[in-house]
């Protein structure tokens, strides 16, 4: 009223269109997410019979780890309440790295940085987090074909030595990560869940409610491969008798699928809530990182999944899709942490590398993926069963193997099940880059006796030309027939031959071999794997061949640099040469 007596109505009338404008000129910046660090936590304390779930505590205890430090203490109430206080509004508080997400502009987020207690503020780009499967699954009628590979997903593991040991990953509990479980709690393929009531814990990071049963049917498949069933009560997973919490942290049918964010707040729930193993079948490639940065320490994901083994949690993480991207093609994150189990994906017919698994090695030579199993699978999805393909499905496949391996010598620490997960390989001690250290082996674990010194299957033997390795006589026979000492010729490798450089592989069968269909065969097929070594032990390249004569592989003196080493693999049979010093 004294507005309109000082200046009278008309004036203020023609001032508000100014005013109305100098706001409208005003850039609006949007607020942004950052990663908000704090140096201390000063004054806190945990009651870890309070805050960790009995499952939680024991696993602790069996690990001998104290039963909490300072990363599982809270944030500090009086940092966070400031952050709050600042910034639009606060996403995720972090126990384990002492920090919190948060939304903020620019301006807002330089006057965090000048908080008492902030040590960092860091851009943190909302980007997708990608399922490592091919496409969507649909039900279908399952054919002969479909069944035989039901059965042999499993068996190629040696999924009858574990049932026969009485190991079905009963007193485990995993924890799957994924984008949603829809179907689950109606599938005939989980009643036996259901009656035991063996999800015990689920919980929606991204819409905050238990309820994880809607927003896709990618972890209702996960889920499958370690313990679901078909109506013929075949297993398709080795872990039927484990325990369950399902995570959802990531959307489907957006342009983004999720982010690392939800990653972070379901691990720290998961080892709250006495996770033993967590399956993930997701992973950050090119849309946040560069290759070079696939190091295990970048990423805040695989930073959570060291913290993760460092607590006692085994993190079985798929290998990722991206192997016939030719912008990316390596592992992606946590795949890439030192102390993840990356599971990459071989073809259920020929055993061999399926082309979409992504290669190793992580930047510095380290090996992955660490081992392999069956990338395409049957699985439940809504409605039924589909035969599906991908990484995630050779990760939960694992998943399940190590429950088992772990319900036997269940005081194992987390780091020598890891080890010994990866000497079970079908390959070990040879692995590439492709296959890692191959199938995991049940007999390693329940048939320890036949895990002695393999017979020797070839021999090196040098001539002026080079070195040849010629199978032994009594390695020779393969269903059917005997290799021949030759055939049409020696596979050689020389100029021109196709043995790709690290990072350009293709497993390589001998010209006309051919690759028979479904379904898969009761036994793997006999390969050579080798491979050439640097001095510094790097591999340089590396190659399968089939073998169809025992003079298998010829390597000409001028491809075979002094100090290098050439490693060969056949039939459970590793050995070495090493290249002597020219004279």
């Amino acid at each position: 009223m004294r507005l309109y007596s000082l200046f009278g109505l008309p004036l203020l009338l023609a001032v508000l269109p100014v005013l109305a404008g100098q706001a409208q000129s005003r850039p609006v910046v949007p607020a942004a997410r950052y990663w908000v660090t704090f140096r201390d936590k000063a004054g806190q304390q945990l009651r870890p019979a309070a805050y960790f779930s009995p499952a939680a505590q024991a696993r602790r205890r069996r690990q001998h780890l104290p039963p909490a430090d300072s990363t599982d203490y809270p944030v500090r109430p009086d940092y966070l309440a400031r952050v709050r206080a600042a910034t639009d509004s606060v996403t995720l508080v972090s126990r384990w790295f002492n920090a919190v997400a948060c939304r903020a502009t620019p301006a807002q987020a330089a006057r965090l940085r000048a908080l008492p207690g902030v040590r960092g503020v860091e851009p943190w780009p909302i980007l997708p987090l990608l399922a490592a499967s091919r496409s969507a699954a649909v039900p279908r009628p399952l054919s002969a074909a479909d069944r035989t590979l039901a059965r042999q997903q499993t068996a190629a593991l040696g999924a009858t030595d574990f049932r026969q040991a009485g190991l079905t990953g009963r007193g485990l509990r995993i924890a799957i990560f994924d984008v949603g479980f829809t179907g689950t709690d109606r599938h005939p393929a989980f009643a036996h869940l259901r009656r035991r009531r063996a999800i015990v814990a689920t919980y929606d990071f991204l819409r905050r409610t238990p309820d994880v049963y809607q927003g896709g049917s990618h972890g209702t498949e996960v889920l499958s491969c370690i313990a679901g069933r078909l109506p013929d009560s075949t297993c398709l997973g080795l872990a039927p008798e484990a325990e369950f919490l399902l995570a959802r942290t990531e959307q489907m049918h957006r342009e983004k699928y999720a982010e690392e964010e939800a990653w972070l707040a379901a691990v720290e729930w998961a080892d709250r809530n006495g996770a033993d193993i967590i399956n993930s079948s997701l992973g950050y490639t090119d849309r946040r990182y560069f290759p070079e940065q696939m190091n295990g320490r970048t990423s805040l994901v695989a930073r959570a999944a060291e913290l993760a083994v460092r607590k006692g949690i085994l993190v079985v993480n798929a290998a990722g899709n991206a192997g016939d991207d030719p912008q990316w093609r390596t592992v992606g994150t946590p795949a890439d942490g030192d102390s993840v189990l990356a599971v990459g994906g071989i073809d259920p017919v020929t055993y061999l590398h399926l082309d979409f698994s992504s290669y190793g090695p992580a930047p510095g030579g380290r090996l992955k993926p660490n081992v392999a199993a069956f990338g395409v699978a049957i699985t439940a999805v809504p409605g039924g069963y589909s035969r599906t393909e991908g990484t995630s499905f050779a990760s939960p496949l694992v998943a399940g193997f190590a429950a088992c391996a772990w319900q036997q010598q269940r005081g194992l620490p987390v780091m020598a099940l890891f080890g010994q997960l990866q000497q079970s390989g079908s390959l070990y001690p040879y692995f590439d880059y492709a296959h890692g250290y191959g199938l995991p082996r049940a007999t390693f674990f329940t048939a320890p006796a036949a895990n002695r010194a393999a017979v020797p299957t070839f021999d090196f033997v040098r001539t002026d030309l080079g070195v040849s390795v010629i199978i032994r006589p009594a390695a020779a026979f393969v269903p059917a027939r005997t290799l021949p000492l030759y055939s049409d010729s020696v596979q050689a490798a020389r100029p021109g031959l196709a043995v790709a450089l690290v990072g350009q592989e293709q497993p390589q069968l001998l010209p006309g071999a051919e690759v028979v269909a479904a379904p898969p065969p009761p036994e793997p097929p006999a390969y050579v794997y080798w491979q050439l070594l640097s001095a510094d032990q790097k591999v340089l390249r590396y190659e399968v061949l089939e073998a169809t004569q025992r003079a298998v592989l010829q390597l000409p003196v001028g491809e075979l640099p002094a100090g290098h080493t050439v490693r060969v693999h056949y039939r459970g049979y590793t050995e070495t040469y090493s290249v002597p010093p020219t004279p």
